[in-house]
């Protein structure tokens, strides 16, 4: 992007002010995203919908034009791959701006959140089947109707899984929401992103560094399969592939 400017005094010593504001970086933070790391893939490239290899950057320290909570969070959402939360679930991260949760059943995974693009969550489904075998998806949750939490689907299910019965489970109201923000409001919510996201940026210490939230929004193939069962209220109960989840 050309015509860029060098950060005025102002800005220098406002950055200045945040850093000295901030808690001692003690590498706590660091470890804890770390914590439970079992493998990923290179720069965790996915064809032309995702890469981390822009934000290389990130290894040198803040430069004066940058917010330096920023830094510390865009280096933090820069680690990527398939960590361990707990015994039975996994998470994938730093494979979109979300990420995607599976949680190990008796037959296959159920995957909570499938992103927002099919093929980075065929490929987060893969590095999962690497890592803990090659088992079929058995069910999936979306927790809510933003398009980070659903729009990846078709990457891990397709006809086939529908066709078997698979459930699909999402809040009472999910796709009304979801089709009213995304479709009927899809333009706005477009344009939106693009300013909330800084999507058109380039990817330097000038320009995008981070969402905060995570990395970036990948560029797949946007998909939306209805739910076929709702939750209506606080504390249901539901038995998936021998996994009782209370929501």
């Amino acid at each position: 992007m050309s015509g860029r400017k060098e950060p005025t005094a102002a800005t220098r010593a406002a950055q200045s002010r945040v850093a000295a504001s901030l808690p001692v970086d003690d590498g706590v933070d660091l470890a804890r995203a770390r914590r439970g790391f079992i493998g990923s893939i290179p720069d965790a490239a996915v064809g032309g919908s995702w890469s981390m290899a822009p934000y290389a950057f990130l290894e040198e320290p803040a430069p004066d034009s940058a917010n330096p909570s920023l830094w510390r969070q865009a280096r933090l959402n820069a680690l990527h791959g398939l960590f361990e939360v707990t015994p039975g679930i996994h998470q994938v991260r730093g494979f979109d701006l979300s990420n995607i949760t599976f949680i190990e059943g008796e037959r296959g995974f159920i995957v909570i959140d499938p992103l927002i693009s099919a093929e980075p969550a065929a490929a987060a489904l893969a590095l999962m089947r690497a890592h803990r075998g090659d088992k079929p998806v058995t069910g999936v949750v979306y927790t809510h109707s933003h398009v980070d939490h659903y729009g990846g689907v078709r990457g891990v299910i397709g006809e086939a899984d529908i066709a078997t019965g698979l459930e699909i489970v999402a809040p009472e109201g999910f796709l009304k929401a979801a089709v009213s923000e995304n479709v009927l409001a899809g333009n706005a919510m477009s344009r939106r992103a693009t300013y909330m996201y800084g999507s058109l940026l380039p990817r330097d210490p000038k320009g995008h560094i981070d969402c905060g939230l995570g990395k970036a929004i990948s560029l797949g193939s946007v998909s939306l399969i209805p739910p076929t069962r709702s939750i209506s209220a606080t504390g249901e109960t539901l038995v998936m592939d021998g996994v009782e989840i209370l929501f």
